[in-house]
């Protein structure tokens, strides 16, 4: 367990759809308090299966689980490594458009009904912006990522590049997965809620809001960038980990990726299955 103080926190800009967890920053290290339900778990979840994917290190954040005191409250939550170097940024895909242009990236992308269009359009802003090459294939990486785990969270706020002083961009780890899963347990998907049916309603949000069609749109325009070798038995093993989380929650986290496992039986490489 860390303690953590009011000098620690963080108030940060990229608010989630569903309001803002705690932060802090402490000797290089961010904490994430749970919010909504299991947010740590998740997090905590998808970067240990993502070691098992063809990302490399560098090209995602990696969460590990601790318990937050703070205000004499304790928290579950996780810490992560700050990825930030000398004098660099990160700044969200909202955020750049909006100084570049003046107006609001998700109303332009929205202008037009066709999907394909809008994910053409975002990437060639990116890129036209920041400089940086093949934008298209690290949009389909967080495609990958959020079909499969069901990050419901996943608007222009939330996909970022860093900046440094300088104006020279570089991608940005992924990070911020924590709305996926079913996390949230406190508004919209209750633990005594019946699975398949949840994840039915689950909504993307770049694109679209099907999770399917954002995926499949962008293997389209850039090809499939992803693949994961994880097992059922590293599933286990992760959730054996997170015993700080309650039985329910984890069994809930076990029977969404073996479902999604056998949905996206494409997105694996070797025997994982």
């Amino acid at each position: 367990m860390v303690e953590l103080f009011e000098r620690d926190i963080k108030t940060a800009d990229r608010k989630s759809s569903k309001g803002n967890q705690l932060k802090w920053e402490n000797i290089g290290l961010w904490y994430k308090a749970d919010y909504t339900g299991y947010e740590g778990l998740t997090e905590y979840v998808i970067s240990h299966l993502l070691k098992k994917s063809t990302l490399s290190a560098e090209e995602y954040v990696l969460y590990d689980l601790e318990e937050i005191k703070y205000n004499e409250v304790i928290y579950k939550g996780v810490k992560s490594r700050d990825f930030l170097e000398d004098d660099w940024q990160l700044i969200t895909l909202e955020r750049l458009f909006q100084n570049f242009f003046g107006e609001s990236l998700h109303k332009a992308i929205y202008r037009t009904e066709n999907h394909e269009e809008r994910l053409h359009f975002l990437v060639n802003q990116a890129e036209r912006i920041t400089g940086l090459k093949e934008f298209g294939k690290y949009m389909n990486k967080l495609f990958t990522i959020d079909a499969f785990f069901l990050n419901e969270d996943r608007h222009t706020h939330n996909i970022a590049v860093l900046m440094n002083g300088v104006g020279e961009f570089k991608y940005c780890p992924i990070f911020d997965n924590g709305a996926g899963l079913l996390a949230d347990t406190t508004m919209d998907y209750p633990l005594s809620g019946e699975v398949g049916h949840m994840v039915q309603r689950v909504q993307a949000k770049t694109i679209c809001q099907d999770f399917e069609e954002q995926l499949e749109v962008s293997e389209r325009l850039y090809g499939g960038n992803l693949k994961f070798s994880f097992s059922k038995k590293d599933i286990k093993a992760i959730l054996d980990g997170a015993a700080i989380y309650s039985a329910a929650e984890r069994d809930r986290v076990e029977e969404i990726l073996y479902a999604q496992m056998r949905k996206y039986r494409y997105l694996f490489i070797g025997e994982s299955l």
